[in-house]
Parts: structure tokens; C-alpha cells; sequence
């Protein structure tokens, strides 16, 4: 069956096209199909159906309008749902779900410089559309904002389209479809420049030139903005000829050029982050705080670094304020905007200067494992990229001057925005920063905040209650906002009401410091039922970023089906916010807020209960999967789980990897959170299920934070097991980082305490780690004297799945030092004890290494016939960095078969890998392609 909505409502069950009835009815399956397998309220269908005025009978006509469609669609697409009604569509069978895949794929080609997949999966998004969406129903308000947003992703997927198909050299078809989106939508300034660019192609200059002056007027007449810098320079650059238009950036076969500046990366190289969050909408007045902001753009300069810093109390409008003047004067820094919320006022969460460093040396391009360990070091790296930039940085919620010196770049024409509760007068003294202190709106500023909230119509109902409303709230940002998503919410509760509400002396948490927003807080929080009270301030015991239902129910100690009636509450009065399906986070104050509560002496039973059941439910849903996804690793001896707990752990291997994608960033903070609240054998132990996640992926700093913390955790409480554990583990991080002293320390200290505690497993995995660590060093012979002591403790305790990957570190070893036959021979018997088990994690890397022998004996077919066997079961096991490390084996060998195509695609398909986990690798990857392909092109280029 397919639904289609771009265009006419249309649905299809194979070629026929279904007769869908009524208008009514029709309305009701768009509005069913705009939030496809979720319950839609009845009380939300009624409106959308007769606006506001539904007849007595509506409810009954809603069933009349329901029963039709599931004649038309069948009974099990329209299931039976309390409270309202749900419709069941599978993936891919909307148009628009279609269009959103297509698009993004489309997006991701042309970051990736592939030209000809982008311009075939953009071609596939903007023939999906037949006109405006759901063009044959009446208006409807939540059928106009749904149309708009639309049509805005059609926009931009025409414009990517349109990039993509003058990456190809189409500049005459792109020509045709620009002046035609043009015509209807003439302030599309990105389509413009390719309007521009595509008629210079043509020959068509004076036309490039005609156009720039078309949009200039318009833009003129509609909006009194001049065209934004970068049409300007397409324009500067056409009227000189420059190079750099002739290809866009591309060759013929859609490639980058090497010296090409694209519009989307403007300035200096490397990676143009735009990090900015969504600015708040409906923004009201400061009209003197953004000029004074907009004054710091005449100081910049080329060694310049301009700070402001924004100072305020909590909810005035920092962030809000902050956000909408960079959105607003972004074109002004071609090199991109770094964003960080440091979490400053929020000790859970509080962001690091290094922590914060980590993401904006990733966000400017650094792979994770080349960036410095040291806070010093990391900040050099840092101000050396952005010394030749014009970049705007954000820094976010600060706690005080010492948590943002760090991330100041040192010279360049930068521009720095410090928003902070302190006043940062330690800032503004020694490093120059232009204080900017944030007052509460006006009287005019807050009417008009409610107003666009509300509407003025709503109020002019009761104008004496607004000015009260405004009075109560003390004209903070925060707290109107809060008043107008509660009056919003209640159509029916008259303004006096919800007025007398905030003059109510009932208010709790008066002591906190900043009174007014707790306040607010407090109000929504006494007007939920006392199960959603008692699940808000559980919540405030996660440490984030998102949680399931199963987690809440965790939390509360109740089953998921008790828990889903509160958190649909807390949704419902925007004190949580369900992001994606089935996945709940809060807004950074509201975590604050119902953490403060969760804190308080009276819940203190509430709070060590609630923190236990949460650490239960995660680690006991961890250790299943983490042996699904590791069968062979030694397993650990888990906390004992909760009693008269229901579980639902994943039964199979995809459904573990599911798991681990869903809540790994979870993890790594549960991780942390449980050792600093005494739970530390839950943190060690969480710490050892996540390694077999983040380890396959080559995650290796994950890996090393994780294991520093559950090491810490286990000396604690003095647990050797722990210790042991997370010493082996913590060698193989910083193996993997290239920081061999500090993995044999480690694996020495692991080996001891695994002697202590006479655990021969431990010793041999140990050894084990000990053999790969001696073998990158060049210490051959060391090495296999670990792997052959590894074996004899494997065989000891009849360990078979240890001893056949001990064979095999065996067997590697005597192929590195040219025994290639002894080699096969070790390798093979471990490799019929893995197939016996079904180890096949162990059987890909023993087929590596059987293929590394034959292809050193000459025998290349052979090779590559284990090589792809052992890529095979690295992607059925989710090992993507030692796919990648077979691929590039088996580049190698098609190369010396002479067959340089295959080697060439072995490698970029492993380049991709070290790419998508940031390794350095990549770049010896990436020499063989441009050596073969060099030999391939010939001294004449391809065709030579």
C-alpha cells in the first residue's frame, strides 16, 4: 500500500488507486497519516475535523469516518487505541518517508563528494512531489504550518539537487528548474548564486550578471537587506572570471578539486562546522543589547579575538538571546560557528574545558585519536586551527571565568559569545571581554512575547489578567514562556485563573536561589497527579541525554505499561519532550529542577531506591546483550539483579546491537554516575558491558574513559575482579591510541591481580593482550612466548573458544616472521575448534590470518578467498575495525593479481570505516588509492 501526500491525498494498494470518500474522512486519514503508528488523540481529531465548532454529534461521526477507512484500508490498519486512533504504516510506504530517505542520502553524497550518487538520489526525492501536499483539502491551521515545513524541505532538496547537477556539468537544465522555483519563491538566495552560476557556465555572463541585479532589488524591495556576502562574492568573482567557477569545486567525474573553494566551505580548509542550535522562535525586543552586539563587529580585525560576555540571572533570555543575534550575523564568519553548553550551574553534567575541547577539535576535523590528552596541549591545537579563521564560538551557560579560558582562540579575527549567571568580571579585566548584563523584558516586550505565544486576540479577553500574569512573573522570559505553554494547553481556564494561580502563596522551593523560575517550576510541578509528580523527580536522578519508557519504569519501580500514563502528562505540559519515538529528554532547567527535588532530605529514601532500580535495569540489560554481542569473551559475574523485577532483555544478536546503538550514549554517562553516587561494582561492570560495544567500532577514547572510571570505581571498594577487568581493558585503549608504556603498565598490574586471584582465564586473556601489544613493538619473539602461555592456561582450564584464538595469535606470528606453512597449520586447527563453536567474531580473524599466509606463499586466490570470508563475518559480528584492516589485506593481494579495480575498491571501502571511527589509518589507505590510481592514469591521464 502506498500513501501518498505530496501532492493530492492519494492511496494506492498496488496499481489502484483507492477511493477514499468524503472530505471529512479524507481529513481524518491525513491527520492520522501526518503521525503515522501513534495514538491521535479523539479530542485532537474532533478540531481538525469541524475547527471550532463541532456538532453535538462528533464523536459518533468520528467512528462513522473511522469505520469507512478500515473498510477501504482493512481492520488491522486502524487498530483499536484508548483515547483515540492510530494508523499502522509500514516503512517506506509514504511519499514523504520516501523523500526524507531519498533527500538525506542525497545530502550525505554530496558531503562526500560524490556527485553522481547525489544527483541520482536528489533526482528521486523532487519527483516524488505532484504539487503542494495535501492540495486537494480545505486549510487547516495544523495542515498550513505541516504544508510549510514541507514545503521548505522540498526547497532545499531542489537546491542540493540543483548543486549536484552542476557538479555534473548540467548547467542548462539547472537553469530551467532555478528560474522556475525562482518565480514562486524569489527570496532563495542559495538558488540564486546557482542561478548565477550555472548561466556563467553557459556562456551566458551578462545573464549571471542580470540575475545577481534581480536579486538584489527583490530582495530590496521584500525584506531592505542587501544580497548576503556570499552572492556578493559569486558576483566579484564573475565579473572577473575566476578559475574557480569553472568547475564548482568538481571534475568531469564529480570528484573535489584540490584547490576549489566551495561555497559550502568558504576560508581556510578543513571542516566548516555549524554548530549553532535552533534559535528560539518568536524572539521579542533587546533592542539595545542586539545593537551593542552588533557594534562588536566593527572591532574585528585579522589578530583580533572580540568577547562578549553576557551575564544575567537564570531564565532571562541568555541562551535565547545569545542564539538569535548569531543566527542573524552567521554569513559573517565564512569559517563557521562552534556551540558548547557547558552546563555550568548543573553539577552533573558540568562540561570540562577538555571535554569541550574534545568536541570542537572533532567538529574542526581532528580525528579523536589524535587529539592531545592534556587540557594545555588540546587548547594549542585548538587556537592554532582557529588562528587563520573567522569563526564565531558560543560558549553557553559558563560557571566562571576559569571553565571558558581555555576555549578563547588565541589570535585571529574570531568572535566569542560568553553567556554566564556570573558576571565574569575576571574576564572582562584580564582578557578584555565587553560585558553585556541581561535585564528582564519590559512590560511592552513581555505583552509581546505572550502575543505571539497566544495571540492577541486571546489577550484581549481579559487585558487586566495579562498585566497581572506579567507582574507575577516578573517579566522573565522563562517563566512567561511557561505561563503561555499552560494557558495554551487549557484553552478553556480563563486568564484570571491561571493569574490567581501565580499569586498563589503556596510556593515551594522559595529558598532555591533563583526564586522566579522555581517558582514557575514549582506550579507546573504541583499540578501534576502524584504518579507524574513522583516519575518528574525520579527523572531528575537520570543523568541523560535521553531515556526509554522501560527506564522510567525503572526509576519509578513500576511496570512500563504504569509508567506510559505519567509520562504522556509530563509530554503534555512540555515538562519532558518525547524527541524521537519511545525516547524522552528534558530541557536542561526542568533536569535542574526535578534533580533539586529528587535531592531534597525528604525523598532521600526516594532517591538511593531509585538510583539502585535505575543501575539494576540498565546493567541488566546490558550483560545479555553484551553476551550476545561477545560470546566468546570471558564473561563477568554480575551484580545479583533486583528481585520481582520484569525484564525484556534482547534475545538475539541484531537485537543486542540495537540495544547497545539506542543507549550507548546513555552509558557512558551512567557509567561516571554510578561510581561518583557509591553504586561503583554497577559502574565497573556497566564499563565491561559497553567495551563490547565501543571496542568493534574502534571507539577507542570512549573505551579509555569508561575503563578510567570503572578502574577508579573497583580500587574503591577494593574489588579485585574489578580491577583486574578494567586494567586489561584500559591496556587495550591505550594500545589501540598508540600509548604502549602506559598498556604495558597496565597489563602487567592486570596480570597480577589475576594471579592473586588465581583465575587462569583472566591470565591467558591478559597474555593475549600482552602478545598484540609485544608484536607492535617489534618484540616477536616475547610475543609468541605470551601467545604459547596464553594457550597452555586456555587448555588448562579446557577453555576452547580462549585456545583457538590463542592458535591463531599463534599462527599470525609465525606468518610474520615468514613460517607460512606452521602458520596454516596453527591457524587451521583454530580455526575447525570456531566453526565447532560457532565463534565467528574468532573465525573472521583467523581467516585473516590464514589469508596473510597464503598470500606471502604466493597463493593470492587463495588469500583473497579467506579475506572475503573473514569481511563476511566482521559485518555480521558488527567488527567494523578489523573489516576495515582485512580490507585493506585484500586490496593488497588484488593488487599483486594485477587486479587493480578490486584493490582499489577493498580500500575505499576500508577508508570509509577509518573515516566513520576516526582513525588514522585512513590515511595509509588513502596513499594506496592515490598510487594505483596515479599507475592506473599513466603519464597521459586515464585516457593516455
Amino acid at each position: 500500500m502506498r500513501f501518498d501526500l505530496l501532492g493530492p491525498l492519494a492511496v494506492h494498494r498496488g496499481d489502484r488507486l483507492i477511493p477514499l470518500g468524503s472530505v471529512k474522512q479524507r481529513l481524518l486519514l491525513a491527520a492520522l497519516l501526518l503521525r503515522p503508528n501513534e495514538t491521535v488523540g479523539t479530542d485532537e481529531l474532533v478540531p481538525m475535523l469541524w475547527a471550532d465548532e463541532p456538532p453535538p454529534s462528533a464523536a459518533a461521526n468520528l467512528r462513522t469516518y473511522v469505520r469507512g477507512l478500515r473498510r477501504l484500508l482493512g481492520e488491522e490498519r486502524i487498530p483499536t487505541a484508548a483515547g483515540g486512533y492510530l494508523l499502522a504504516v509500514r516503512p517506506g510506504e509514504r511519499d514523504l518517508d520516501r523523500f526524507d530517505a531519498a533527500a538525506a542520502r542525497g545530502r550525505d553524497a554530496l558531503t562526500a563528494g560524490d556527485a553522481v550518487r547525489a544527483e541520482t538520489e536528489l533526482a528521486e526525492a523532487v519527483t516524488l512531489w505532484r504539487g503542494a501536499p495535501l492540495a486537494d483539502l480545505p486549510s487547516h491551521p495544523l495542515l498550513t504550518r505541516w504544508v510549510a515545513q514541507l514545503q521548505e524541505q522540498r526547497l532545499l532538496a531542489e537546491e542540493d539537487y540543483a548543486e549536484a547537477m552542476l557538479a555534473q556539468g548540467a548547467s542548462a537544465a539547472v537553469v530551467g528548474r532555478l528560474r522556475a522555483l525562482l518565480d514562486e519563491h524569489p527570496l532563495r538566495q542559495r538558488a540564486w548564486s546557482q542561478l548565477m552560476l550555472g548561466l556563467y557556465r553557459i556562456g551566458d555572463v551578462a545573464g549571471a550578471l542580470d540575475a545577481f541585479q534581480q536579486a538584489r532589488q527583490i530582495l530590496a524591495e521584500e525584506t531592505g537587506l542587501d544580497p548576503a556576502p556570499q552572492l556578493i562574492r559569486l558576483y566579484d568573482d564573475i565579473l572577473h572570471h575566476r578559475p574557480s567557477l569553472v568547475a564548482n569545486g568538481f571534475t568531469s567525474s564529480g570528484e573535489p578539486t584540490p584547490d576549489a573553494t566551495s561555497p559550502a566551505t568558504p576560508g581556510s580548509g578543513g571542516r566548516r562546522p555549524e554548530q549553532l542550535p535552533l534559535a528560539v522562535p518568536q524572539f521579542v525586543g533587546r533592542a539595545t543589547e542586539l545593537a551593542r552586539l552588533n557594534a562588536l563587529l566593527d572591532r574585528e580585525g585579522p589578530a583580533t579575538v572580540v568577547i562578549s560576555a553576557v551575564s544575567g540571572m537564570a531564565g532571562v533570555g541568555k541562551t535565547a538571546l545569545a542564539l538569535h543575534w548569531s543566527h542573524r550575523v552567521s554569513d559573517r564568519f565564512p569559517d563557521g560557528q562552534l556551540y558548547v553548553n557547558l552546563h555550568g550551574y548543573d553539577e552533573a553534567e558540568v562540561a570540562f574545558p577538555d571535554d569541550a575541547l574534545q568536541g570542537f577539535l572533532e567538529a574542526l576535523g581532528v580525528p579523536p585519536s589524535r587529539i592531545p590528552t592534556s587540557t594545555e596541549a588540546r587548547t594549542g591545537l585548538y587556537r592554532s586551527l582557529l588562528a587563520s579563521r573567522r569563526m564565531l564560538v558560543v560558549l553557553d551557560n559558563a560557571r566562571d571565568a576559569s571553565q571558558v579560558r581555555p576555549l578563547l582562540p588565541g589570535a585571529g579575527g574570531c568572535l566569542v559569545v560568553v553567556t554566564s549567571r556570573d558576571r565574569l568580571a575576571d574576564l572582562v579585566a584580564a582578557e578584555g571581554a565587553e560585558p553585556l548584563r541581561l535585564d528582564v523584558l519590559t512590560d511592552d516586550e513581555s505583552m509581546s512575547l505572550l502575543a505571539g505565544r497566544l495571540g492577541a486576540t486571546r489577550l484581549a479577553t481579559d487585558p487586566e489578567a495579562v498585566t497581572d500574569i506579567i507582574a507575577a512573573t516578573g517579566r522573565l522570559p522563562l517563566a512567561l514562556s511557561m505561563v503561555a505553554a499552560r494557558v495554551a494547553t487549557h484553552p478553556t481556564f480563563p486568564l484570571d485563573a491561571i493569574a490567581a494561580e501565580l499569586h498563589s502563596t503556596e510556593a515551594r522551593l522559595d529558598v532555591l536561589a533563583d526564586g522566579d523560575v522555581r517558582r514557575v517550576f514549582s506550579r507546573s510541578y504541583l499540578a501534576l497527579s502524584p504518579p507524574a509528580a513522583r516519575l518528574f523527580r525520579l527523572l531528575g536522578l537520570h543523568p541523560g541525554p535521553d531515556l526509554s519508557a522501560d527506564a522510567a519504569a525503572a526509576l519509578a519501580g513500576v511496570p512500563t505499561a504504569a509508567v506510559v500514563p505519567p509520562l504522556r502528562e509530563l509530554t503534555r505540559l512540555h515538562l519532558l519532550t518525547e524527541h524521537t519515538p519511545g525516547r524522552y529528554t528534558f530541557h536542561d532547567l526542568l533536569r535542574v529542577y526535578a534533580a533539586e527535588l529528587a535531592d531534597s532530605s525528604e525523598h532521600a529514601g526516594e532517591r538511593r531506591a531509585g538510583r539502585q532500580r535505575l543501575y539494576d535495569h540498565y546493567l541488566h540489560g546490558a550483560y545479555p546483550a553484551a553476551v550476545l554481542l561477545q560470546p566468546q569473551w570471558a564473561p563477568i559475574e554480575p551484580v545479583p539483579p533486583l528481585p520481582g523485577v520484569i525484564r525484556r532483555p534482547a534475545t538475539d544478536h541484531d537485537a543486542a546491537l540495537a540495544w547497545f546503538t539506542a543507549e550507548h550514549r546513555v552509558l557512558l554517562r551512567m557509567v561516571r554516575q554510578a561510581a561518583d553516587s557509591g553504586f561503583e561494582a554497577y559502574a565497573w561492570q556497566l564499563a565491561w558491558t559497553l567495551n563490547t560495544f565501543v571496542a568493534p567500532r574502534g571507539l577507542w577514547q570512549d573505551q579509555l574513559a569508561i575503563q578510567q572510571v570503572a578502574l577508579t570505581a573497583a580500587e574503591k571498594i577494593d574489588d579485585l575482579a574489578g580491577q583486574a577487568t578494567a586494567n586489561r581493558l584500559l591496556s587495550r585503549a591505550f594500545t589501540r591510541l598508540g600509548e604502549h608504556e602506559d598498556a604495558e603498565h597496565r597489563l602487567r598490574r592486570a596480570l597480577d591481580l589475576y594471579r592473586n586471584l588465581n583465575d587462569p582465564t583472566g591470565q591467558a586473556q591478559t597474555l593475549h593482550n600482552y602478545c598484540e601489544l609485544c608484536f607492535l613493538g617489534g618484540r616477536l619473539d616475547e610475543a609468541l612466548t605470551h601467545a604459547r602461555e596464553a594457550l597452555r592456561l586456555y587448555r588448562m582450564v579446557d577453555n576452547r573458544s580462549g585456545a583457538a584464538r590463542a592458535l591463531n595469535a599463534i599462527g599470525w606470528l609465525l606468518a610474520t616472521t615468514g613460517e607460512y606453512n606452521q602458520a596454516i597449520e596453527s591457524c587451521t586447527a583454530a580455526l575447525a575448534e570456531q566453526r565447532r563453536s560457532n565463534d565467528r567474531n574468532g573465525q573472521a580473524a583467523t581467516l585473516d590470518s590464514i589469508g596473510f599466509a597464503y598470500d606471502r606463499l604466493g597463493d593470492h586466490a587463495r588469500a583473497v578467498d579467506c579475506y572475503q570470508q573473514a569481511i563476511q563475518l566482521f559485518r555480521d559480528t558488527a567488527d567494523r575495525y578489523h573489516e576495515a584492516e582485512t580490507l585493506v589485506r585484500l586490496g593488497d593481494s588484488r593488487e599483486t593479481m594485477g587486479d587493480k579495480a578490486g584493490a582499489i575498491a577493498a580500500w575505499r571501502q576500508a577508508a570509509r570505516i577509518y573515516d566513520d571511527v576516526d582513525d588514522p589509518a585512513i590515511d595509509e589507505a588513502l596513499r594506496r588509492i592515490e598510487r594505483l590510481t596515479e599507475t592506473t592514469a599513466g603519464p597521459c591521464g586515464a585516457s593516455g
